[in-house]
């Protein structure tokens, strides 16, 4: 059911437009509810979460390989510190990744890569997280997003031609961002049209934000285009998704990185395309269809996020654990002080947690489920939250010496805060899980309302009319009754089954079973009591969206314990114990959200904001950074210092040569710095600081 076919009448047209451009940008619902969606009808799908998914035991073992050879480079010679400190990745240390056939790991082995599965892949990257959050970050923008439309979505040739390249030679990019386009996805502004003779497609526009886009062979470039509508016949605008090499004339890289708080390795670029000519054949899936290739590639990104801030959180759990069993205070370890047990318990527990959901999301996606759009979301929101929360009580308990560069921990800290950001801000995701969650549900309650109550807009025959008219007909109050009687009498819904095999677990299944009951419960409660004002109040949908978040955590979390105890794996009992204190965890923090839903601060809330809103508009602007394309202020904020920051070149002359080199067709392109990029792919210098890093490379391996 579409926005359009609701009478929403306190919600403001602008609300209105955001909600249809987010219809839009999502696209059709899946034939089937996926499991996250089912939470918010009271429902638990069995199937989709048991038995907990593993991975086959051929793969495991060449996984297994991999990890082994990995984790030995990682620990004796990966320069994590120097590439925190020069705020670069070594192009030896990229080449070593493809040697080892990291860089091609979800790469189909016909086209040179290794063949592995999601699952696989993600262990990977924990354990790449562990050591070094640049270099994870620039291996998942690589794979999950960078090159995943080609594997997805690519034709055949487009396979041959690609595919090998990014598995054994050259970095790849994913350009969708843009100075005015963050969350909002479908807002792009940059612009494609065919050529007057069809035999192209003409490409305008700028993209920012783009990690490793200066040092890339390929990009995946979204861009609106008017594409005739077949059920109408009538032009529309939709987003496009194209592929492009650094060597078609048009393509400026004006910026190739900026100074970070954490991820200091990887490097974000922005983009000029004017006038860039793509030919037909780089069309990646069909014309209008980018948005449905974006999103689908985001799904695998917000999974390697979480596997990069799951392996940081064990390696800092496991540093500061160490360190206070063996610092003393008081004639005795720190770790016997209760309140520094409380942060042990708690950053293994959560981690048990983590670990449980980054894997059942990651066995949904190897086995094809289709309505999986919200787990990912909540993926994503919950391990960047948790996982925050895990290295900020390392660090805490660590003390001083946690906060001092060279014990590596605060590194895990800045590089892992970020990740609450990107891949979709946990603040868009939070309503996101709660609107598309709850969507189909909430789509029925309106159709019911509107089919039974009286209508103000409508004369008083046209309300008597419909409203018996629709109290006779049984397809309406077969669901009107049961939710009459649960808004307005107190009756629910009996609770859902939810199945265990060990016996152990039938209390932990019944606490699941009571809460997923809540959960559609508040949320019919929450939509009676705002109606049409719910879809603007964030901080109620944060409330339910992260209440069916945890839910699903401890559903993972109750069918991998199942798994481990009926299967007598070794661990077991360790396990048991962050099982059951994270099981505790997270069923009270489900309890305190539903408690808010009544009583909370937000009234006082919204007073104060308009307090800060009103002093913000009291301050001058130049004493504040302003962004540089705001509608309102552009151009009057403070001025950026870049002096005194680091600066970076617009390109990197060996990695990019070699890139564009192996790129299929090599043209004259030219570059922000006036370096121009020959036909060979050898960069023509007119300055000596053109393709120079301030801090010179040092390989250390020569």
């Amino acid at each position: 059911m579409a926005i359009d076919t609701l009478k929403l009448k306190n919600v403001s047209a602008e609300d209105q437009k955001m909600i249809r451009d987010i219809e839009v940008m999502i696209g059709p619902e899946p034939t089937t509810m996926g499991f996250a969606k089912n939470l918010f009808w009271g429902r638990f799908r069995n199937d989709l979460v048991a038995p907990y998914p593993m991975v086959d035991k051929t793969e495991s073992e060449k996984c297994d390989a991999l990890v082994a050879e990995l984790e030995e480079y990682l620990k004796n010679e990966h320069p994590s510190i120097e590439i925190d400190r020069d705020e670069e990745i070594p192009e030896w240390a990229i080449r070593r990744l493809f040697d080892m056939g990291v860089m091609g790991m979800t790469v189909p082995v016909e086209y040179g890569g290794l063949g592995l599965g999601i699952s696989s892949y993600n262990r990977v990257l924990e354990k790449i997280g562990s050591y070094c959050g640049s270099t994870s970050v620039m291996v998942s923008a690589h794979q999950s997003i960078g090159c995943k439309a080609i594997m997805l979505f690519g034709s055949e040739e487009q396979k041959k031609r690609f595919l090998p390249g990014v598995a054994r030679e050259y970095l790849s990019a994913f350009c969708l961002s843009e100075p005015q386009v963050g969350s909002d996805a479908a807002g792009q502004e940059t612009r494609c049209k065919l050529s007057e003779d069809g035999s192209h497609y003409i490409l305008n526009g700028e993209k920012k934000w783009s990690t490793s886009g200066a040092l890339s062979g390929m990009y995946t470039v979204m861009a609106k285009q008017m594409v005739v509508d077949p059920k109408t016949g009538k032009e529309k605008e939709k987003v496009t998704a194209l592929i492009c090499t650094p060597d078609m004339p048009g393509i400026e890289i004006f910026e190739s990185n900026r100074s970070k708080a954490g991820i200091r390795g990887t490097w974000q670029a922005r983009l000029r395309f004017t006038d860039v000519k793509i030919p037909l054949e780089n069309l990646l899936h069909k014309e209008g269809r980018g948005l449905h290739v974006a999103l689908t590639c985001l799904n695998f990104g917000r999974c390697t996020l979480s596997a990069g801030i799951t392996g940081a959180a064990k390696r800092a759990a496991d540093q500061a654990t160490k360190w206070v069993q063996t610092r003393y205070q008081f004639q005795r370890p720190l770790a016997d002080f209760e309140l520094v047990q409380q942060r042990i318990a708690r950053m293994y527990s959560n981690i048990y947690a983590m670990d449980a959901v980054l894997y059942m999301m990651t066995g949904m996606l190897d086995r094809g489920d289709e309505d999986i759009m919200v787990e990912t979301a909540m993926t994503k929101v919950f391990c960047s939250q948790i996982g925050w929360e895990v290295i900020d009580d390392a660090l805490e308990i660590m003390g001083g010496e946690g906060y001092m560069t060279e014990n590596e921990l605060e590194r895990l800290w800045r590089d892992n805060r970020i990740h609450r950001i990107v891949e979709g801000s946990n603040e868009v995701m939070q309503p996101f899980i709660f609107g598309y969650g709850g969507k189909q549900l909430a789509e029925q309650m309106i159709s019911i309302r509107e089919a039974l109550s009286w209508d103000t807009d409508e004369s008083f025959g046209s309300n008597v009319s419909r409203m018996l008219g629709n109290a006779f007909r049984p397809t309406v109050m077969k669901r009107a009754i049961p939710l009459a009687m649960e808004l307005f009498m107190g009756y629910r819904p009996s609770a859902p089954r939810v199945k265990v095999n060990h016996p152990s677990l039938a209390p932990h299944a019944k606490r699941i079973e009571k809460l997923v009951q809540g959960q559609a419960h508040w949320f019919k409660m929450a939509s009676k009591w705002y109606r049409e004002e719910i879809v603007v109040r964030q901080v109620v949908q944060a409330r339910l969206g992260d209440t069916a978040s945890f839910l699903f955590a401890m559903s993972t979390m109750l069918t991998r314990m199942d798994r481990t105890l009926t299967d007598g794996s070794i661990g077991a009992a360790e396990d048991r114990a962050y099982f059951e204190h994270a099981f505790d965890l997270l069923e009270h923090r489900i309890n305190v959200l539903f408690t808010e839903l009544k009583d909370n601060p937000d009234k006082s809330m919204a007073a104060a904001a308009k307090a800060g809103r009103d002093r913000s508009d009291s301050l001058p602007n130049n004493d504040f950074y302003i962004h540089e394309s705001s509608p309102s202020a552009a151009g009057t904020g403070k001025t950026v210092r870049t002096d005194l920051v680091k600066q970076f070149p617009a390109m990197k002359q060996g990695f990019i040569k070699d890139a564009i080199a192996q790129t299929p067709g090599k043209a004259q392109n030219t570059v922000a710095t006036g370096a121009t990029v020959a036909g060979d792919g050898a960069p023509n210098v007119t300055s000596a600081d053109d393709l120079s890093l301030s801090t010179p490379d040092v390989d250390p391996a020569s």
